[in-house]
Protein backbone atom coordinates (compact mmCIF):
# COMPACT_ATOMS: atom_id res chain seq x y z
CA UNK A 1 0.00 0.00 0.00
CA UNK A 2 0.99 3.64 -0.33
CA UNK A 3 2.29 5.66 2.27
CA UNK A 4 -0.60 8.26 2.69
CA UNK A 5 -0.32 9.58 6.02
CA UNK A 6 1.49 12.57 5.11
CA UNK A 7 -1.88 14.23 3.75
CA UNK A 8 -2.91 14.16 7.80
CA UNK A 9 0.14 16.23 8.90
CA UNK A 10 -0.97 19.84 9.37
CA UNK A 11 0.54 22.77 8.01
CA UNK A 12 1.75 24.35 11.23
CA UNK A 13 2.99 20.94 13.03
CA UNK A 14 5.58 21.75 15.10
CA UNK A 15 7.76 18.59 14.98
CA UNK A 16 9.90 16.73 12.69
CA UNK A 17 8.36 13.32 13.76
CA UNK A 18 5.10 13.08 13.16
CA UNK A 19 2.43 10.86 14.91
CA UNK A 20 -0.99 11.15 14.08
CA UNK A 21 -3.52 11.13 16.58
CA UNK A 22 -6.86 10.47 15.92
CA UNK A 23 -10.13 8.44 17.68
CA UNK A 24 -11.75 5.06 16.70
CA UNK A 25 -15.13 6.61 16.41
CA UNK A 26 -17.90 6.36 18.92
CA UNK A 27 -18.48 9.28 21.56
CA UNK A 28 -21.22 9.86 24.45
CA UNK A 29 -24.13 11.31 23.18
CA UNK A 30 -25.71 14.48 24.52
CA UNK A 31 -28.34 13.66 26.87
CA UNK A 32 -30.73 15.74 24.69
CA UNK A 33 -29.78 13.65 21.34
CA UNK A 34 -30.62 10.58 23.31
CA UNK A 35 -34.00 12.10 23.76
CA UNK A 36 -34.39 12.54 20.61
CA UNK A 37 -33.81 9.29 19.33
CA UNK A 38 -36.77 8.01 22.03
CA UNK A 39 -39.18 10.61 20.50
CA UNK A 40 -38.91 10.06 16.96
CA UNK A 41 -39.94 6.73 17.69
CA UNK A 42 -43.01 7.91 20.09
CA UNK A 43 -45.96 8.10 17.41
CA UNK A 44 -47.63 9.63 20.39
CA UNK A 45 -45.39 12.61 20.28
CA UNK A 46 -45.33 15.72 17.56
CA UNK A 47 -41.17 15.09 17.56
CA UNK A 48 -41.07 14.61 13.70
CA UNK A 49 -37.77 13.81 11.07
CA UNK A 50 -37.42 17.98 10.81
CA UNK A 51 -36.73 18.08 14.42
CA UNK A 52 -34.72 14.93 14.41
CA UNK A 53 -32.45 16.17 12.10
CA UNK A 54 -31.71 19.05 13.45
CA UNK A 55 -31.01 17.52 16.77
CA UNK A 56 -28.57 14.95 15.13
CA UNK A 57 -26.65 17.46 13.42
CA UNK A 58 -26.24 20.51 16.26
CA UNK A 59 -24.41 16.83 18.21
CA UNK A 60 -22.32 16.45 15.53
CA UNK A 61 -21.36 20.35 15.37
CA UNK A 62 -20.38 19.92 19.05
CA UNK A 63 -18.70 16.86 19.34
CA UNK A 64 -16.73 17.48 15.85
CA UNK A 65 -15.48 20.69 17.83
CA UNK A 66 -14.66 19.02 20.90
CA UNK A 67 -12.41 16.43 18.57
CA UNK A 68 -10.83 19.23 17.36
CA UNK A 69 -10.26 21.36 20.75
CA UNK A 70 -8.68 18.47 22.49
CA UNK A 71 -5.69 18.80 19.32
CA UNK A 72 -6.71 15.47 17.12
CA UNK A 73 -5.03 15.75 13.56
CA UNK A 74 -8.09 13.42 12.00
CA UNK A 75 -11.24 14.01 13.85
CA UNK A 76 -15.14 12.04 13.48
CA UNK A 77 -18.37 12.97 14.55
CA UNK A 78 -18.83 10.67 17.52
CA UNK A 79 -21.08 9.00 15.10
CA UNK A 80 -23.94 10.66 16.47
CA UNK A 81 -26.10 9.88 13.81
CA UNK A 82 -25.83 5.91 15.04
CA UNK A 83 -27.44 4.22 17.87
CA UNK A 84 -25.78 0.72 16.88
CA UNK A 85 -23.08 -0.02 14.81
CA UNK A 86 -24.64 -2.94 13.31
CA UNK A 87 -28.66 -1.71 13.46
CA UNK A 88 -27.58 1.79 11.06
CA UNK A 89 -26.95 0.08 8.56
CA UNK A 90 -28.83 -2.86 8.78
CA UNK A 91 -31.83 -0.22 8.06
CA UNK A 92 -30.02 1.15 4.99
CA UNK A 93 -29.49 -2.17 3.27
CA UNK A 94 -32.34 -3.96 1.06
CA UNK A 95 -32.72 -7.37 2.53
CA UNK A 96 -32.63 -7.03 5.70
CA UNK A 97 -35.47 -6.91 8.25
CA UNK A 98 -36.52 -6.04 12.04
CA UNK A 99 -37.89 -8.38 14.14
CA UNK A 100 -37.61 -7.18 18.06
CA UNK A 101 -34.77 -6.44 20.35
CA UNK A 102 -32.67 -9.53 21.71
CA UNK A 103 -30.49 -9.35 25.09
CA UNK A 104 -26.96 -9.08 24.63
CA UNK A 105 -25.76 -8.65 28.07
CA UNK A 106 -26.76 -7.22 31.74
CA UNK A 107 -29.37 -4.93 30.91
CA UNK A 108 -28.08 -4.30 27.12
CA UNK A 109 -30.27 -5.22 24.41
CA UNK A 110 -29.91 -5.12 20.46
CA UNK A 111 -32.13 -4.73 17.77
CA UNK A 112 -31.04 -7.83 16.58
CA UNK A 113 -31.37 -7.86 12.29
CA UNK A 114 -32.14 -10.90 9.88
CA UNK A 115 -31.33 -11.26 6.62
CA UNK A 116 -34.22 -12.37 4.46
CA UNK A 117 -33.38 -11.81 1.10
CA UNK A 118 -30.47 -11.00 -1.14
CA UNK A 119 -28.65 -8.03 0.21
CA UNK A 120 -28.32 -5.18 -2.24
CA UNK A 121 -27.08 -1.10 -1.65
CA UNK A 122 -30.61 1.10 -2.26
CA UNK A 123 -29.22 4.10 -0.58
CA UNK A 124 -25.88 6.06 0.38
CA UNK A 125 -25.19 5.01 4.23
CA UNK A 126 -22.34 7.87 4.83
CA UNK A 127 -22.17 10.33 2.54
CA UNK A 128 -24.25 13.06 3.83
CA UNK A 129 -22.78 12.24 7.48
CA UNK A 130 -19.16 12.74 5.93
CA UNK A 131 -20.24 16.25 3.72
CA UNK A 132 -21.51 17.40 6.83
CA UNK A 133 -19.00 16.81 8.86
CA UNK A 134 -15.83 17.30 6.50
CA UNK A 135 -17.77 20.97 5.84
CA UNK A 136 -18.20 22.22 9.26
CA UNK A 137 -14.75 21.10 10.72
CA UNK A 138 -11.56 22.24 10.07
CA UNK A 139 -9.25 19.32 10.24
CA UNK A 140 -9.01 15.98 8.06
CA UNK A 141 -12.21 13.45 8.83
CA UNK A 142 -12.35 10.07 9.35
CA UNK A 143 -15.21 7.52 8.19
CA UNK A 144 -15.59 4.49 10.38
CA UNK A 145 -17.40 1.83 9.10
CA UNK A 146 -19.00 -1.89 10.14
CA UNK A 147 -17.25 -4.73 8.71
CA UNK A 148 -19.21 -6.81 6.86
CA UNK A 149 -17.70 -9.69 8.36
CA UNK A 150 -19.53 -8.04 11.51
CA UNK A 151 -22.79 -7.39 9.40
CA UNK A 152 -22.98 -10.92 8.95
CA UNK A 153 -21.83 -12.49 12.47
CA UNK A 154 -24.51 -10.02 14.04
CA UNK A 155 -27.27 -11.19 11.62
CA UNK A 156 -29.64 -14.04 11.89
CA UNK A 157 -28.27 -15.59 8.38
CA UNK A 158 -32.16 -16.66 6.63
CA UNK A 159 -31.24 -16.01 2.78
CA UNK A 160 -27.82 -17.37 2.41
CA UNK A 161 -25.91 -20.71 2.33
CA UNK A 162 -23.75 -19.29 5.57
CA UNK A 163 -22.41 -16.43 6.78
CA UNK A 164 -19.74 -16.63 4.61
CA UNK A 165 -21.18 -16.21 1.50
CA UNK A 166 -23.61 -13.97 3.59
CA UNK A 167 -20.09 -11.69 4.86
CA UNK A 168 -18.76 -11.35 0.75
CA UNK A 169 -22.41 -10.10 -0.72
CA UNK A 170 -21.51 -7.09 2.16
CA UNK A 171 -18.26 -6.79 1.28
CA UNK A 172 -19.04 -5.92 -2.16
CA UNK A 173 -22.15 -3.03 -1.05
CA UNK A 174 -19.14 -1.89 1.55
CA UNK A 175 -16.92 -1.27 -1.49
CA UNK A 176 -19.95 0.49 -3.13
CA UNK A 177 -20.35 2.94 -0.44
CA UNK A 178 -16.66 3.95 -0.07
CA UNK A 179 -16.50 4.37 -3.93
CA UNK A 180 -19.42 6.57 -3.11
CA UNK A 181 -17.54 8.25 -0.01
CA UNK A 182 -14.21 9.11 -1.92
CA UNK A 183 -16.16 10.65 -4.74
CA UNK A 184 -17.45 13.10 -1.84
CA UNK A 185 -14.25 13.44 -0.80
CA UNK A 186 -13.20 11.29 2.38
CA UNK A 187 -9.73 10.29 2.19
CA UNK A 188 -9.18 8.31 5.32
CA UNK A 189 -11.83 4.97 5.96
CA UNK A 190 -11.84 2.57 8.97
CA UNK A 191 -13.03 -0.59 8.49
CA UNK A 192 -14.56 -2.02 12.00
CA UNK A 193 -14.70 -5.72 12.67
CA UNK A 194 -15.29 -6.48 16.24
CA UNK A 195 -16.69 -10.19 15.72
CA UNK A 196 -12.96 -10.84 14.30
CA UNK A 197 -12.08 -10.82 17.82
CA UNK A 198 -14.91 -13.58 19.07
CA UNK A 199 -13.94 -15.95 16.16
CA UNK A 200 -10.39 -15.37 15.12
CA UNK A 201 -10.33 -18.33 13.32
CA UNK A 202 -12.20 -16.80 10.15
CA UNK A 203 -9.08 -13.97 9.65
CA UNK A 204 -9.13 -15.72 5.82
CA UNK A 205 -12.53 -14.77 5.79
CA UNK A 206 -11.94 -11.01 6.80
CA UNK A 207 -8.67 -11.02 3.97
CA UNK A 208 -11.34 -11.72 1.30
CA UNK A 209 -13.53 -8.94 2.03
CA UNK A 210 -11.13 -6.69 2.31
CA UNK A 211 -10.07 -8.05 -1.08
CA UNK A 212 -13.56 -6.80 -2.07
CA UNK A 213 -13.24 -3.78 0.16
CA UNK A 214 -10.69 -1.85 -1.89
CA UNK A 215 -10.62 -2.84 -5.00
CA UNK A 216 -10.33 0.19 -7.40
CA UNK A 217 -10.12 2.35 -4.20
CA UNK A 218 -7.16 4.98 -5.07
CA UNK A 219 -4.37 4.33 -3.11
CA UNK A 220 -4.40 8.28 -1.87
CA UNK A 221 -7.50 7.07 0.12
CA UNK A 222 -6.43 5.56 3.80
CA UNK A 223 -7.69 2.39 4.62
CA UNK A 224 -7.75 0.73 8.24
CA UNK A 225 -9.14 -2.05 10.11
CA UNK A 226 -9.80 -1.96 13.65
CA UNK A 227 -9.93 -5.25 15.79
CA UNK A 228 -10.91 -5.14 19.25
CA UNK A 229 -9.73 -7.50 22.27
CA UNK A 230 -9.18 -10.57 21.71
CA UNK A 231 -6.12 -13.15 21.48
CA UNK A 232 -4.01 -11.74 18.95
CA UNK A 233 -1.62 -14.51 18.66
CA UNK A 234 -4.54 -16.01 16.85
CA UNK A 235 -4.87 -13.76 14.20
CA UNK A 236 -0.99 -12.87 13.59
CA UNK A 237 0.88 -12.65 11.35
CA UNK A 238 -2.00 -13.69 9.00
CA UNK A 239 -3.36 -10.14 9.25
CA UNK A 240 -0.30 -8.72 7.47
CA UNK A 241 -2.25 -10.30 4.18
CA UNK A 242 -4.48 -8.12 4.92
CA UNK A 243 -4.76 -5.30 1.85
CA UNK A 244 -5.00 -2.15 4.15
CA UNK A 245 -2.63 0.79 5.60
CA UNK A 246 -3.20 0.38 9.17
CA UNK A 247 -4.15 -1.95 11.82
CA UNK A 248 -5.63 -0.18 14.97
CA UNK A 249 -5.64 -2.58 17.59
CA UNK A 250 -6.92 -2.28 21.41
CA UNK A 251 -4.02 -3.10 24.11
CA UNK A 252 -4.25 -0.75 26.80
CA UNK A 253 -7.09 -2.43 28.55
CA UNK A 254 -4.54 -5.54 28.66
CA UNK A 255 -1.74 -3.93 29.97
CA UNK A 256 0.06 -4.51 26.56
CA UNK A 257 0.86 -8.15 27.46
CA UNK A 258 0.19 -9.07 23.76
CA UNK A 259 2.98 -6.32 22.39
CA UNK A 260 5.76 -8.72 21.74
CA UNK A 261 2.86 -10.79 19.50
CA UNK A 262 3.56 -8.14 16.42
CA UNK A 263 7.13 -8.50 17.08
CA UNK A 264 7.80 -11.48 14.89
CA UNK A 265 7.66 -11.51 11.91
CA UNK A 266 7.71 -7.98 11.10
CA UNK A 267 4.85 -5.58 11.31
CA UNK A 268 4.85 -4.41 7.96
CA UNK A 269 1.79 -2.15 8.45
CA UNK A 270 1.08 1.07 9.95
CA UNK A 271 0.21 0.24 13.78
CA UNK A 272 -3.27 2.31 15.02
CA UNK A 273 -2.08 1.46 19.17
CA UNK A 274 -4.52 1.95 21.55
CA UNK A 275 -2.69 4.16 24.56
CA UNK A 276 -5.93 5.01 26.53
CA UNK A 277 -8.01 2.77 28.25
CA UNK A 278 -12.23 3.13 26.76
CA UNK A 279 -13.29 0.95 29.61
CA UNK A 280 -11.92 2.92 32.32
CA UNK A 281 -13.49 6.20 33.64
CA UNK A 282 -10.01 6.65 35.12
CA UNK A 283 -7.93 9.88 32.78
CA UNK A 284 -4.39 8.14 32.36
CA UNK A 285 -1.85 10.91 32.84
CA UNK A 286 0.34 12.52 30.12
CA UNK A 287 3.40 10.70 31.54
CA UNK A 288 1.41 7.48 31.34
CA UNK A 289 0.21 7.69 27.80
CA UNK A 290 3.41 8.22 26.57
CA UNK A 291 4.94 5.35 28.67
CA UNK A 292 2.18 3.62 26.37
CA UNK A 293 3.15 5.21 23.32
CA UNK A 294 6.37 3.98 23.84
CA UNK A 295 5.05 0.49 23.40
CA UNK A 296 4.64 0.99 20.09
CA UNK A 297 8.11 1.16 18.90
CA UNK A 298 8.79 -2.30 19.75
CA UNK A 299 6.86 -2.83 16.87
CA UNK A 300 7.04 0.11 14.37
CA UNK A 301 9.07 2.93 14.30
CA UNK A 302 7.46 6.62 14.41
CA UNK A 303 6.28 7.07 10.78
CA UNK A 304 4.26 4.06 11.01
CA UNK A 305 2.49 4.67 14.52
CA UNK A 306 -0.73 6.32 14.95
CA UNK A 307 -2.15 7.26 18.32
CA UNK A 308 -5.73 6.11 19.63
CA UNK A 309 -7.84 5.12 22.76
CA UNK A 310 -8.16 1.75 22.74
CA UNK A 311 -11.68 1.49 20.99
CA UNK A 312 -14.98 4.15 20.98
CA UNK A 313 -15.54 6.00 23.79
CA UNK A 314 -19.39 5.95 23.99
CA UNK A 315 -19.47 4.46 27.45
CA UNK A 316 -17.60 7.49 29.28
CA UNK A 317 -18.48 10.62 30.78
CA UNK A 318 -17.41 13.17 28.09
CA UNK A 319 -15.70 15.29 30.16
CA UNK A 320 -13.93 12.23 31.22
CA UNK A 321 -12.99 11.32 27.08
CA UNK A 322 -12.41 15.12 26.38
CA UNK A 323 -9.45 14.59 29.15
CA UNK A 324 -8.22 11.35 27.70
CA UNK A 325 -7.68 12.82 24.31
CA UNK A 326 -6.10 16.01 25.23
CA UNK A 327 -3.66 14.13 27.19
CA UNK A 328 -3.29 11.62 24.66
CA UNK A 329 -2.44 14.61 21.99
CA UNK A 330 -0.09 16.15 23.99
CA UNK A 331 1.62 12.74 24.99
CA UNK A 332 2.20 12.38 21.48
CA UNK A 333 3.66 15.99 20.78
CA UNK A 334 6.14 15.34 23.60
CA UNK A 335 7.45 12.35 22.48
CA UNK A 336 7.87 13.91 18.97
CA UNK A 337 9.74 16.42 20.56
CA UNK A 338 12.24 13.52 22.54
CA UNK A 339 12.25 11.82 19.07
CA UNK A 340 13.67 15.25 17.37
CA UNK A 341 15.65 15.32 20.20
CA UNK A 342 17.20 11.74 19.78
CA UNK A 343 16.35 11.18 23.34
CA UNK A 344 14.10 7.79 22.34
CA UNK A 345 15.42 4.72 21.02
CA UNK A 346 12.72 2.90 18.73
CA UNK A 347 13.05 -0.79 17.76
CA UNK A 348 13.67 -3.49 20.36
CA UNK A 349 15.17 -1.15 22.89
CA UNK A 350 12.64 0.70 23.71
CA UNK A 351 11.36 1.69 27.11
CA UNK A 352 9.05 -0.45 28.74
CA UNK A 353 6.18 -0.11 30.64
CA UNK A 354 6.99 1.69 33.93
CA UNK A 355 4.27 -1.04 35.10
CA UNK A 356 6.77 -3.80 33.77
Amino acid sequence: MSDNREQFRPEDHPNDHFLLTTVVGSYKKPKWLDRAFDLVEDDDETFGEKEFQEAKDDAARLITEEHERSGLDVVVDGEMRRKEMVEYFAHRIEGYEFNGRVKVWGHNYFDKPSVVDDVEYDEQWLVEEFEFTDDIASRPVKVPITGPYTLASWTFNEAYEDDTELAYALADLVNTEIEQLVDAGARYIQIDEPALATTPDDHAIVGECLERIVADIPDEVRIGVHVCYGDYSRIYPEILDYPVDEIDLELTNGDYEQIDVFTEPEFTHDLALGVVDNHSAEVESVAEIKENIKQGFKVVPPEQLTISPDCGLKLLPREVAYQKMANMVQAAREVEEELDAGEIEVGRAAPASADD
